[in-house]
């Protein structure tokens, strides 16, 4: 009976770890669905700021895209600002974009506000409040606490944000380190320090994937971080689409493992060559020979890094998609484009970031010029894919130029744009000393490490604790001997560029982990920014006042930056009486020349940021061009903020605000 050669084994292996991998991958893609970027609220029953006759028994939300519930994310509120709702909202008819709350019986007449939180598809919490009426409208009060019952907890939000930050740290530690190996120093995996580093990415993206998977539930409801061993919660979160895909996550560092061993055990061992006798001449022929003999040699090592090579790079295709296929590529405009972009710009980042963790590892040991220069050539790359595909995802994220400065996403984004040009900036000076490394032969060669002999004595249980410290100091010497030898100026200033590299690296991975934990600020950050600064409308200064019974008038100038005629002009927002409980709107949007103009989309909303209400649509009725008319309920005393989402075409948009206050 023949046996299979270890060569065959370890191809059989990689084989088998690519098809697993690529079939996990395939689920994961075709779950990832296309779907409207954040869940919007398309419709209500009873509808919102309607008058109905007879108290409803239940209030039903519908969503532009699935959203996942929590016992309080439907409140009811009636004028006194008392809960008149039965609690734990579900979805109506199992339709995963509803939800339903009953309601109590023999509710009196008067205006009720309805408070929803959810998380939407691309794993955000999003929130609103609008108002119904029974018999007839009337005044109200809502305290803030009662509206925003489900605020994360500070503690849970604080764990749940440094967990994702360790899982990105650890991706990029975990997949750079890797194809570090792989491509630049395939003798490294036989080194420890290079092997403790890749488990230490396999251990920190473990560990942070399950204490996310574990707080995801608390910081949905807002409960505290002893809920995060509830099995409950946890059995829901594995429901959502964020579970899902830490669920695949944990599979996939599973086979992870089996790879970082072939990884290990595959390259680590010496490549075996023929001998070649020493001092005698070789003509060309012998010579030819030689490297006939040493090439077949290195042949298996050869194969076996491309087969590892195809693996790892379908691993790290798939884990890069836990991340995109459950944040913000996953929902909104292109989602067929988005998808491998996102994955490719994580796949770049985990390249560039855990190459210079591994680089520092490499130069600490001593590796020549020719390991520093092939992974110049990768950062390079991966600088270029990084560029190309981060101002894909700017653009489809900001949506104006004018989020920038005007959004917590913008200005996450300015910051992060910030710390990589720092980063290329030290990578200049890094390049400079590989230049300098290369231009002398005697530097640039791989530093052999020095043989010590070995301690005449060995200290013995229960010895002289001063000779024990001795002997640990001689160890520690003869480990770090070969790679202080070679500690030129040079090496030594390209050793401080990176590491001043790496840990700008680090600064950008924070940034990063609140960039995709912040919602791209188009409507909910500017009516936010608008609550704290002056109107992003154009005019500083503070906000008219009116008096109850008064007509107001607001100006709101926009431009969507576009070249179409009706891309440029001003808002026109009339409310009458301008005070609390109903009021009467008429919108007129006008060119620059005055002239009534028509667009594709416009909504209007309204916002009370100080008390945590709305934004608060309006369904408006179109009264010819460029003329619409609707109700609204302000239920609150207090400086509001009015927003027009205007669409001049099918990519250009804006968000003008103005601030006014009632009462």
């Amino acid at each position: 009976m023949e046996t299979a050669s270890p060569r065959r084994i370890v191809h059989r292996r990689v084989t088998g770890l690519i098809g697993v991998l690529g079939a996990l991958l395939a689920l994961m893609l075709a779950a990832a669905g296309p779907a409207s970027a954040h869940a919007t609220l398309d419709s209500t029953d009873p509808q919102q700021n309607s008058v109905v006759a007879t108290a409803p028994q239940t209030v039903t939300l519908t969503f532009s895209e699935e959203v996942s519930l929590s016992g309080d994310s439907v409140r009811v509120l009636d004028p006194a600002g008392k809960a008149v709702d039965a609690g734990n909202p579900a979805h109506a008819d199992g339709k995963g974009n509803t939800a339903r709350v009953s309601l109590d019986a023999g509710l009196a007449n008067g205006t009720y506000t309805v408070a929803w939180r959810a998380v939407s598809a691309d794993s955000h919490p999003v929130g609103g409040a609008f108002t119904f009426s029974i018999g007839a409208p009337s005044d109200t009060s809502v305290s803030t606490s009662a509206l925003q019952g489900a605020k994360a907890d500070g503690l849970v939000a604080a764990l749940y944000g440094t967990g994702r930050t360790v899982a990105y740290a650890a991706f990029a530690l975990l997949v750079g380190a890797a194809a570090f190996a792989l491509v630049c120093w395939p003798g490294g995996t036989a080194r420890r320090s290079l092997q403790r580093l890749l488990m230490t990415g396999w251990t920190a993206l473990l560990v942070s994937t399950v204490a996310v998977l574990m707080l995801r539930g608390p910081y949905e409801r807002g409960s505290g971080v002893g809920q995060a061993f509830d099995l409950s919660l946890v059995r829901a979160t594995l429901d959502e689409r964020i579970g899902t895909a830490l669920a695949a996550r944990l599979l996939l560092l599973a086979a992870s493992g089996v790879f970082l061993s072939l990884l290990v055990g595959q390259l680590g061992q010496p490549v075996r060559s023929a001998a070649t006798a020493q001092g005698e001449p070789e003509d060309a022929e012998e010579a030819e020979l030689r490297e006939l003999e040493r090439r077949a040699a290195e042949r298996p090592q050869r194969e076996t890094r491309l087969g590892l090579g195809v693996a790892g790079l379908v691993l790290a295709v798939a884990l890069s998609a836990t991340w995109v296929g459950a944040d913000h590529a996953s929902v909104g405009i292109q989602v067929w484009l988005a998808l491998p972009l996102g994955m490719l710009h994580l796949i770049a980042m985990a390249l560039w970031l855990g190459g210079l963790a591994a680089l520092l590892v490499a130069l600490r040991e001593g590796v020549g010029a020719e390991v520093v220069d092939r992974f110049s050539k990768i950062a390079f790359g991966c600088v270029a894919v990084l560029v190309a595909t981060g101002l894909y995802q700017s653009w489809r994220g900001l949506g104006s130029w004018s989020a920038l400065n005007g959004t917590e996403y913008g200005r996450l984004l300015l910051v992060k744009t910030g710390c990589v040009l720092v980063m290329l900036g030290v990578a200049w000076i890094s390049r400079t000393w590989l230049a300098r490394l290369r231009s002398a032969p005697a530097e640039a060669a791989e530093v052999e490490k020095a043989e010590l002999p070995e301690p005449v004595a060995v200290a013995a249980a229960g010895e002289d604790p001063a000779r024990q410290a001795q002997l640990e100091r001689q160890r520690a010497a003869r480990e770090s001997a070969g790679r202080e030898r070679g500690l030129t100026p040079t090496r030594a200033g390209l050793r401080r560029s990176v590491l001043v590299e790496a840990l700008v690296a680090v600064a950008v991975l924070v940034v990063t982990t609140m960039l995709t934990n912040s919602p791209p600020g188009r409507v909910a950050g500017e009516i936010k920014a608008a609550g704290a600064t002056a109107p992003a409308g154009g005019a500083a200064g503070a906000a008219p006042q009116t008096e109850p019974g008064r007509t107001v008038e607001l100006k709101l100038p926009y431009d969507t930056k576009g070249r179409t005629p009706n891309a440029k002009g001003t808002a026109t927002v009339t409310l009458n009486p301008a005070r609390t409980g109903p009021n009467e709107v008429k919108l007129a949007l006008d060119g620059v020349d005055g002239k009534p103009v028509e667009v594709p989309e416009i909504q209007l909303a309204f916002t009370l940021p100080d008390r945590d209400l709305g934004p608060l649509p309006v369904a408006l009725t179109p009264e010819g061009p460029g003329r619409w008319s609707g109700t609204t309920q302000l239920p609150l005393a207090g400086t509001w903020v009015v927003s027009a989402q205007i669409r001049s075409s099918d990519i250009d948009q804006t968000t003008p605000t103005q601030q006014f206050r009632i009462g």
